[in-house]
């Protein structure tokens, strides 16, 4: 029997009725686990309080939620009140974070997913909070808001919450009843993710578990699959390469009635006619000077199941009619054969070009573009759903963990957001390929600046006047306009008031965060600005 001790340590699980999961084991943040747990008293399991874990069992789903997995951020232009929120908050163990205005605001929440945002209502502008609780609601749905007004406020408050607010607080601050709020508002956290764990559960099984993201982009998408996967139409996947056009089509095809059958694909990219037709169509014996036995084409090979054609955009002009042809009639013919032959298939297509504008080149018929674009996917590219990186980062270092059975490597945090800045010409392949490079490379179990390739981290380095090494990093890509001019012929004291202006106005003004960037004490940025006659 367990001491008084030992329980105390253990997690409280809210059991929550599911349908009948025949698969066991379980989930720590999100991630397959070898080990089963066995729960021997329905209310309390021995599992370690950093783990999000999720316990199969025949009837319940149970969740354990620690403190340590709630992000809190903390919005108010005045900083002594921050400072006093974040202290209550952090003495209640959760993580938190504080911003002094809308800009810094919505630039932390864009870095990181927050669980939740207590932000003041009035702050450099009247519409400020507004404008951040609704920049939240359209970001990140799931992240609960509680809103700060001052005393008399009310119709403000009440304002902010039927706009989407969790609750509100009455300013004097009353620390009590802001851990009763943040209590409340965890509670709600815990059971979205709650919900969002059961989905993960019933995806695991149903064939989405490759596709990782929460971006409203790539909820619209996964939407969209599950609406149209029971259909037969014809599917267009529309995206850049490396997006993950062909695990939206494997997710079509796994929850179809076709699952059961196969899933075939082929890139069309760089084949020739003859090569294509042969790779779709078969041939058999003697119709050309190779083909000494019968061979089975793509189209007969996923009979009964789903034919993904990537690149469909590249496939030449001639082969499009005979493809137009075959999603017509249903009917192929083997090169080399008179006898045709019925195939019943799901066709499902990508590709990352612009077929309209190839129809208007000539280059891709119009008549198979209505054929195959019966429903049309779009998938972002990775730069407009910058939210869905920290998550891949995530899955990516869990998967090479449980790969090279290592533990799972750690990102700090400037790292982490130099990756979650860059734009990703190359989208999640391109990601996993400097994932996988950061890991082999690296001599530490944490993976920081120095593991991030040139590249990449030279875009976002701003050079001292005193030094020739990197700077800390600035939080957003520099734009054009802000970059330095050509240094031959330019004077140290030039190029320093040039460095300390344009890293100004990247931050907005923030001289806290200038100063960082420029690796200088606050001070003397302040004593370069009077003397360069500098205005923010």
């Amino acid at each position: 029997m367990k001491s008084k001790k030992t329980q105390k340590k253990c997690l409280k699980l809210t059991p929550i009725p599911i349908p009948a999961i025949t698969r066991t084991g379980s989930w720590a943040a999100g991630v397959a686990i070898d080990m089963p747990w066995r729960i021997s008293h329905p209310r309390r399991c021995s599992i370690p309080r950093s783990a999000l874990a999720i316990i199969p069992s025949h009837r319940y789903l149970y969740v354990a939620m620690s403190k340590e997995t709630i992000r809190i951020l903390v919005v108010d232009d005045e900083i002594e009140h921050a400072d006093v929120l974040c202290e209550a908050v952090a003495r209640m163990g959760f993580s938190v974070r504080q911003a002094h205005g809308l800009p810094e605001a919505q630039r932390l929440f864009g870095q990181d997913a927050y669980d939740l945002v207590i932000t003041d209502l009035r702050m450099d502008a009247p519409q400020d909070g507004f404008e951040l609780l609704e920049h939240v609601r359209r970001a990140r749905p799931d992240t609960q808001v509680i809103v700060v007004t001052a005393h008399g406020d009310v119709a403000m408050a009440v304002r902010a919450m039927r706009s989407g607010a969790f609750d509100f607080i009455q300013k004097p601050l009353d620390l009590e009843l802001i851990r009763a709020q943040v209590r409340r508002a965890v509670q709600a956290v815990n059971l979205t993710r709650q919900n969002s764990s059961y989905r993960m559960a019933l995806d695991q099984k149903y064939g989405m578990e490759g596709i990782i993201g929460q971006s409203s982009p790539m909820m619209r998408a996964l939407q969209l699959v599950r609406q149209i996967a029971p259909t037969d139409i014809s599917v267009l996947i529309v995206g850049e390469s490396g997006t993950g056009k062909e695990l939206i089509a494997r997710a079509l095809h796994q929850n179809s009635h076709r699952a059961a059958g196969r899933f075939v694909a082929l890139n069309c990219a760089g084949l020739n006619e003859s090569t294509l037709e042969d790779e779709l169509f078969g041939h058999v014996r003697g119709a050309f000077t190779d083909a000494r036995g019968d061979r089975e084409g793509r189209f007969e090979y996923a009979d009964r199941g789903t034919l993904f054609l990537d690149e469909i955009g590249d496939m030449p002009m001639t082969m499009q009619a005979k493809l137009l042809r075959v999603l017509q009639d249903r009917q192929i013919t083997r090169l080399g054969s008179n006898e045709p032959l019925h195939v019943d298939v799901r066709f499902v297509s990508a590709t990352n070009k612009n077929l309209e504008e190839a129809i208007a080149k000539r280059e891709f018929r119009d008549d198979l573009y209505f054929r195959i674009k019966g429903a049309t996917i779009l998938l972002a590219p990775l730069r407009q759903r910058r939210e869905d990186i920290g998550l891949l980062i995530k899955h990516m270092l869990e998967k090479i963990a449980a790969r090279d059975g290592r533990p799972v490597p750690q990102l700090n945090p400037d790292a982490r957001e130099i990756l979650v800045a860059y734009d990703w010409p190359g989208n999640v392949r391109q990601l996993e390929n400097v994932i996988e490079s950061m890991v082999a490379l690296s001599a530490n179990d944490t993976l920081s600046l120095d593991d991030i390739p040139p590249d990449i981290l030279g875009q976002f380095s701003v050079q001292s006047v005193t030094t020739t090494a990197l700077a800390p990093i600035n939080r957003t890509a520099v734009p054009q306009s802000l970059a330095l001019p050509n240094l031959a012929g330019v004077s140290l004291a030039e190029l320093e008031r040039e460095a300390i202006e344009k890293t100004l106005q990247l931050v907005q003004g923030n001289r806290e965060q200038a100063a960082k960037m420029l690796g200088i004490g606050e001070r003397t940025l302040y004593r370069k600005i009077k003397e360069y006659g500098l205005h923010e």
